[in-house]
């Protein structure tokens, strides 16, 4: 029987209509404004007294509080405009002190049974949602001297397995590493042997006392720019992956200048988390425990991070860094206490197969170094100013004998709790900074400006619907409704795509869903004009209708995959704004040819399919039986 689809076909556009309604529906439920607050430390817990103590300060100010809770690592509080959240930041800030973050957020509303099924609404880019825009700047200086102890500790190595003695070894100010022996042959050897494997220092020798002979060598400057080039680099490959980590859609990482980097999260307005995972330098260094005869210009002493009051003495000479972690994971021990386990990459094995396995029975630390800004307001002139200062601490997190030679794997422990270990395994897994970083610039992109954006395009994408709506009645008459309820549904059905796939609306996004609504009533337009075609040679309304979907296809396929491959590459092609636009074009390709071939027809069959037609009215032609 003509226009009539058989039972799978319907159940197919059925079940896509309802699983394109329910993933669509969470739109519908704007998110609240909010102020999150974290602890500045992983470790710091955020509980109900907090909560209360940040409440109180609203009540004062006189901002009235929608909601609040509690959550597994955080406190939520949710307000009632963009002018409250914008007040309430500072005042809960001042009401909790230095050890909590405050940060903007925005907090999603969608109720619990949606949430349970997995949708959500569709992720906003920064010109709509509003993020965090950072500008950091990386410590050149700490990057050379960094690698200059790390080649001073190789240097002294070479010199031991040589038998070349030396009393000492210390990297000065000047980029240089002074080594001091005891007497002028030993001192001849070390150069020999350092001038055939080391050519990017100069070498010169001094005698800055009687019977002290050192041999100074000093960094070359194509070395050092080589170094902070690759620092650059290295940090800006460990912030895209701590990016890729956190989960953020269509973030912006690029250098700027010769040592900072822009880093631009849409849709992220909790800026403590961000700052924390973004610039934390948390790397590690393993280090065995110095002998109670070592000589102290050899030695360290570090403090636990757990217990400042409690020490340890460790040998300068670092066995590993995080920089040889390939892969970590957050566990458990046996005692249910967190744990970090670390599979090092096959330098890193190597290097601590051989420094355990003549060092069992000896205790081995893991430092654990933390590079971090701290601000403080303080007076001056009589006016209260923002200081900020730059720290570096360093802790053992852990100090354990030695029971066998260990090699590529093994594990940490001694953390404080699961979300310190679990964070310090991101840090680890996503790579450690080749230098510390430090936070020059913090720009919160409010909420109220992509409002704006967002009422605008959505005022756009109205009108041109509306305006399409009109023209196809007008037009096409019964069959212009049903190309209206179809153009409805394909709209219901792109935004739902978008949502289960997480994809990012910018504003050239909701450009390309204004293209897709007049593309979308292609389809129709092609199939109609088919039909009226066929109804003014005499042939049936039935047969017509038919004819007019079937002859259509092949037009409308074509004219669909031409521009699904200009998307397709502009989406591969291009970066930034260019994929926002072909992402939502691509998919508005896709779900216009679903409802303009299926849905439409689906429509069609239903009113008309299996009937005796004696009038079929699409405009201009009127046809009887």
């Amino acid at each position: 029987m003509l226009n009539k689809y058989p039972l799978w076909k319907n159940l197919v556009i059925v079940f896509a209509l309802l699983i394109g309604f329910v993933y669509a529906l969470p739109n519908l439920f704007p998110d609240d404004f909010a102020v999150q607050i974290t602890g500045a430390r992983s470790s710091t817990q955020v509980d109900q007294r907090i909560l209360d103590r940040a409440l109180g300060a609203l009540e004062a100010q006189g901002i009235e509080v929608k909601d609040s809770e509690l959550q597994e690592r955080d406190a939520l509080i949710r307000l009632n405009s963009a002018e409250d959240q914008l007040k309430a930041r500072p005042a809960v800030q001042e009401a909790l002190g230095r050890d909590y973050l405050v940060a903007l957020n925005m907090a999603a509303s969608t109720p619990d049974w949606l949430r349970s099924v997995g949708a959500g609404p569709m992720k906003l880019g920064l010109d709509l949602r509003g993020g965090v825009h950072f500008l950091l700047e990386v410590d050149m200086e700490t990057a050379v001297d960094q690698r200059l102890e790390a080649m001073s500790g190789q240097i002294k190595r070479e010199l031991r397995d040589e038998r070349i003695r030396y009393r000492g070894g210390d990297v000065a100010g000047d980029r240089s590493i002074a080594l001091t022996f005891r007497d002028e042959e030993s001192r001849s050897e070390a150069e020999t042997l350092i001038r055939g494997q080391y050519n990017q220092f100069q070498i010169r020798n001094e005698e800055p006392e009687e019977g002290v002979f050192q041999l100074v060598l000093t960094m070359s400057e194509p070395e050092i720019q080589s170094i902070q080039d690759y620092a650059l680099q290295q940090n800006l490959t460990t912030i895209r992956n701590r990016v890729n980590e956190l989960g953020v859609a269509e973030p912006l990482v690029q250098r700027q200048g010769a040592d900072r980097i822009i880093v631009e999260l849409p849709g992220v307005q909790d800026t403590a988390a961000a700052k924390r995972v973004l610039g934390a330098t948390a790397n590690l260094e393993f280090r065995l425990e110095a002998p109670q005869d070592a000589a102290s210009a050899d030695v360290e002493t570090f403090p636990f991070r757990d217990n400042p009051n409690r020490t340890a003495r460790l040998l300068r000479e670092v066995i590993v860094t995080g920089d040889n972690v390939s892969n970590a994971q957050q566990a458990f021990d046996e005692n249910g206490q967190p744990q970090v386990n670390i599979t090092m990459d096959s330098v890193g094995g190597d290097l601590m197969n051989r420094a355990t396995r003549n060092a069992i029975g000896r205790r081995m630390a893991v430092l654990f170094i933390e590079y971090r800004t701290e601000t403080e307001e303080v007076m001056v002139d009589g006016e209260p100013k923002i200081v900020e200062e730059r720290v570096v601490e360093k802790g053992i997190i852990s100090l354990a004998t030695i029971q066998s030679a260990l090699g590529a794997s093994f594990r940490i422990t001694g953390l404080d709790s699961i979300p310190e270990a679990s964070e310090l395994a991101l840090l680890l897994r996503a790579g450690s900074l080749a230098a510390p970083m430090y936070f020059v610039q913090e720009r919160t992109i409010g909420p109220s400006l992509g409002q704006k954006n967002i009422d605008a395009g959505m005022m756009s994408v109205m009108l041109g619907f509306i305006l399409v709506l009109v023209y196809m009645v007008f037009y096409y008459r019964g069959f212009g409704l049903i190309a209206n309820a179809t153009l409805t549904l394909n709209l219901m059905l792109l935004i739902a795509c978008m949502s289960i796939l997480s994809a990012t609306l910018t504003l050239p996004g909701i450009a390309g869903i204004v293209l897709t609504v007049g593309m979308a009533v292609d389809a129709n337009v092609l199939i109609f004009e088919r039909i009226k075609e066929e109804l003014k040679t005499g042939v049936p309304p039935q047969s017509a209708i038919n004819a007019g979907y079937s002859r259509a296809f092949v037009s409308i396929l074509d004219a669909n995959i031409t521009t699904l491959l200009v998307a397709i590459i502009l989406f591969a092609m291009g970066s930034g704004p260019v994929k926002g636009f072909a992402v939502t074009l691509s998919i508005g390709i896709l779900t216009s040819m679903f409802s303009g071939l299926m849905v439409s027809r689906g429509i069609v069959n239903l009113v008309y399919g299996g009937r005796t037609i004696k009038k079929l009215s699409i405009g201009g032609k009127q046809a009887n039986v």
